[in-house]
């Protein structure tokens, strides 16, 4: 086996391809106080979480971030993403190097490590891998990752390279998510829409599934010849704990009653509202601010009525974003500043394109021609300014956040139709057109997360803005990480200064912890890590 080697910036193209954290929160991202504790070996955890997985199928399409939460012990990535720092690590690949325009990245594999199958891991499995996801389309989650993908090539078993027709510094951010984890050639053999149970599922990850039961649980079993965990996660063999167990608790009180009473041992999607309950137990949290895309309305371009630009700056003027937050969240998650999070890299305030002032929104409707009703909605040319708002169901306080968005709005004379759904439906009517305003966020680690969005060649905003789109091409060509920031920031002042998406608040990810479990840690996505580090105390 070769050495393992940290990715230096010696060793990539001074691109951003190794990340650096850039106005980052201090993230309590694990455990408290189990430095000095020494890890147990065996035990079964169960971890309550909200929502069904409703696809087990690392790139398919799922319910969020409890979805991620168990494809993640499944599979690994090629790149690990350090929560501290954001900078790229080994995990699969030993090490990468971009050409000097980002069209071509070369893996170092590691070659020690197998499937759950027993077969091993190849450059063939990335190959085969990557393929898949573009031969799914739309399927996958992840294909936005691959704009410009022309093949991946391999050179021999041990190292692969990935090849695009136009630069794309993300792509390596892109291949530490789980959407890109490798799966074995058993999984690609099903097709691709049959995969959804996971029983076809072969990873190299620490837990293999034992059963799925549709909106009751997820049980995992631990692989005993599992040895190649991030060097960053401090466990180079197996996982502690003989099983996991993803139970499924749709109710956030039960979740939190069953935490205090030791029915679970975890809880995921911990409400604002309890978090004082958990602390007043003596039970931990951990939580981590959401990079990303923002909590925030997102404006269907195609609609006759979202179109219009001072519509959308009346709309901006009308919402009380602090009061939103004060309301349906807690002091943990911040009042969003821009389509990006803060602790995203590339991060930009344009919080001065924002702000709270009905008077300015009833003037802005005002002089766009929109005169009040009756009911005090405002019409024009017999038209009501009505506007349909789609959102998802997954996360409990979506639902007060719109509430209370409707109820200020309707003071300026805006009316707003909520609609929520699961993921899929969510995605079907975005999909379709069928909406006036999107309601929701998107974590993930890099700017790059504005393009899958905003692009005309990606987003379902339908959004046709040619200087917007040169700066998402351009921050994806980008050979140096300050120009890649300086032009995020450009990137971020013209969909604020649009008013493209109204940012409202940030995402923050908040488990609760059973008394004696250790080691469950959030990542650079503030999405459940690997539980290849968790333990619980002997009983």
């Amino acid at each position: 086996m070769r050495t393992r080697s940290v990715l230096s910036a010696a060793a990539v193209l001074s691109a951003a391809l190794v990340l650096a954290s850039c106005a980052s929160s201090a993230p309590q991202g694990s455990t408290t106080a189990d430095a000095d504790a020494s890890p147990v070996d065996g035990g079964d955890l169960v971890l309550a979480i909200a929502n069904d997985p409703i696809s087990l199928n690392p790139s398919g399409i799922g319910s969020g971030n409890d979805t991620l939460y168990v494809t993640r012990q499944l599979v690994d990535s090629l790149l690990y993403q350090d929560p501290e720092t954001s900078e790229l690590e080994p995990w699969l690949a030993e090490s990468y190097t971009a050409n000097a325009d980002a069209t071509v990245f070369t893996f170092e594999l590691r070659d020690d490590v197998t499937f759950s199958d027993g077969t091993p891991f190849t450059a063939e499995s990335v190959k085969a891998t990557f393929d898949d996801i573009i031969a799914a389309g739309a399927l996958s989650q992840s294909v936005s990752s691959f704009v410009g993908y022309e093949q991946t090539v391999v050179v021999d078993d041990d190292t692969v390279e990935v090849h695009f027709s136009t630069p794309n510094a993300a792509f390596p951010n892109a291949t530490a998510a789980v959407g890109l984890g490798i799966v074995g050639a058993a999984t690609l053999e099903v097709p691709f829409e049959e995969r959804a149970d996971g029983e076809s599922v072969i990873g190299t990850g620490p837990f293999t599934l034992d059963t799925y039961t549709k909106d009751v649980s997820t049980v995992l079993a631990k692989r005993d010849d599992y040895a190649w965990s991030p060097a960053q996660r401090d466990n180079d063999g197996a996982a502690h704990l003989d099983t996991v167990t993803f139970q499924v608790v749709p109710e956030a009180s039960v979740r939190t009653g069953g935490l205090e009473s030791d029915q679970f041992d975890a809880i995921g999607g911990v409400q604002p509202t309890d978090v004082d309950v958990l602390e007043a137990a003596g039970l931990p949290l951990v939580h981590r601010a959401n990079p990303g895309l923002s909590f925030g309305l997102t404006f269907n371009e195609a609609s006759p009525i979202a179109s219009d630009i001072a519509v959308r700056e009346a709309i901006a003027a009308g919402i009380d974003a602090e009061e939103v937050r004060d309301t349906s969240l807690n002091d943990l998650f911040n009042v969003g500043t821009s389509a990006l999070a803060k602790n995203t890299p590339s991060w930009a305030d344009q919080s001065a394109s924002f702000g709270f002032d009905p008077d300015r929104a009833g003037e802005l409707l005002d002089d766009a021609g929109w005169v009040a009703g009756d009911d005090g909605i405002r019409e024009k040319d017999g038209q009501r300014l009505s506007l349909d708002v789609i959102w998802i169901t997954n996360f409990g306080p979506n639902q007060t956040s719109l509430e209370l968005i409707q109820q200020q709005l309707k003071q300026i004379g805006v009316e707003l139709h909520l609609s929520g759904s699961v993921v899929p439906d969510f995605l079907e009517k975005q999909t379709a057109g069928d909406f006036d305003i999107a309601w929701g966020n998107l974590s993930r680690a890099d700017g790059d997360v504005l393009r899958t969005q905003f692009s005309k060649a990606t987003t379902t905003a339908r959004i046709d803005d040619p200087e917007l789109e040169s700066l998402l091409q351009a921050q994806l060509a980008a050979g140096d990480p300050a120009a890649r920031t300086e032009i995020l920031a450009q990137a971020q002042e013209r969909i604020a200064s649009r008013y493209y998406q109204i940012p409202v608040h940030e995402l923050t990810s908040i488990l609760g912890i059973g008394a004696g479990v250790h080691g469950i840690t959030l990542g650079a996505d503030s999405r459940l890590e690997s539980l290849v580090t968790a333990w619980k105390d002997a009983e």
